[in-house]
């Protein structure tokens, strides 16, 4: 008996050491994506040399997503073609309701990722990584309003801590600069502050619309990112069509795209879908944890290597304020467990006499 119990803890230690692992891979893979997803845009739309339209990219991205999406749901039917092409007829032709109902949130995506690349080409890496954390604000709202969902006060309190960081970091310092310097850059700022600002609702609430159609449809995660990208694609193609026709007819589609562009294209992609993949092994605290180590080392990349970020005493403070309120909203307290309420000898006794 000895030797069973033995073995029985060795394998339990083993899949405890495994689920660690997995639970710290999680959190490097979200670090590694958040981060590199900021810097390497932000890095794309300052280098030198022609700048690529970032309409196109967004095109590419969906159709990335939508490769990507279709193989995982090729392996989930055994790499059965025939069975995965069905299924998708049935899932997006047949039931074309249903593929519309993908309208409002792929659209928002689309105007999203549109705008996140404004943002990048008018703030450095740092400021937007804590100005983009008023997502979490914006989701909480929608998710109250749309979901019905209870806010604990300390989330609240979080949030309030969340709105003064971003306050903080966004509010602008004095120089010495030239005011034509001045002028110019407070000007590419506010373009920046606005894109960023808009993402952040148009995240809220899509990613709260997507959260409502997913609890109350059977259709799976896969299918709905298919759907997501066939119609991310259409808003992407008219999206180019609106804002870089002619840019487009002069000097092509792949304008100014090299390994850069390529890698900010399947970050972009891929992005979302790694982290629904990791984020099953990893709890609320280790997200938190995740998007608190990225913003700091987005600044020091930011800081020594694209020059473009220059730490003041308020943004400092609004970081450190940002990750507070992270960690404080992702934290969930311990449920209290039922009180076990006591049994009188006539309860007990009955008990008995029912089982007999």
């Amino acid at each position: 008996m000895s030797g069973v119990n033995q073995k029985t803890e060795t394998m339990k230690s083993a899949g405890g050491g495994v689920g660690v692992n997995l639970k710290y891979l999680s959190l490097i893979v979200l670090v590694v994506q958040n981060t590199s997803m900021v810097l390497v845009m932000r890095y794309s739309r300052t280098m030198e040399g022609p700048r690529y339209l970032s309409s196109t990219a967004v095109v590419l991205s969906e159709i990335t997503k939508f490769v990507t999406c279709f193989f995982l749901v090729l392996n989930g039917n055994g790499w059965q073609i025939g069975i995965t092409l069905r299924e998708l007829k049935t899932e997006i032709i047949d039931k074309y309701i249903e593929t519309l109902k993908v309208c409002i949130p792929s659209f928002l995506y689309t105007v999203q990722n549109n705008l996140l690349y404004v943002a990048l080409s008018n703030l450095d890496a740092a400021t937007f990584q804590v100005t983009y954390q008023l997502k979490i604000l914006t989701t909480a709202i929608f998710a109250v309003t749309l979901l019905r969902k209870q806010i604990l006060k300390s989330q609240w309190l979080a949030l309030g801590m969340l709105t003064l960081a971003v306050a903080l970091v966004q509010w602008p310092s004095g120089g010495s600069e030239s005011s034509t310097n001045t002028n110019s850059t407070n000007s590419m700022k506010l373009v920046g502050l606005v894109a960023v600002l808009l993402a952040c609702v148009s995240s809220g609430f899509s990613g709260v619309y997507f959260e409502k159609m997913l609890k109350g449809s059977e259709t799976s995660i896969w299918i709905r990112n298919i759907q997501l990208g066939i119609l991310g694609l259409v808003f992407g193609l008219m999206a180019v069509f609106v804002t870089d026709y002619n840019k487009v007819m002069k000097d092509g589609f792949f304008q100014g795209y090299n390994i850069v562009v390529w890698t900010v294209i399947a970050l972009q992609a891929l992005g979302g879908l790694i982290v629904a993949t990791v984020i099953k092994y990893a709890d609320n605290i280790l997200k938190g944890f995740a998007t608190a180590v990225s913003i700091v080392v987005s600044s020091v990349l930011s800081y020594f290597f694209l020059g473009d970020f220059d730490p003041t005493i308020k943004f400092g403070i609004g970081t450190v304020l940002v990750i507070g309120a992270t960690f404080l909203y992702s934290y969930q307290p311990p449920k209290k467990p039922e009180p076990i309420l006591p049994t009188t000898q006539q309860e007990h006794s009955d008990k008995i006499e029912n089982k007999v």
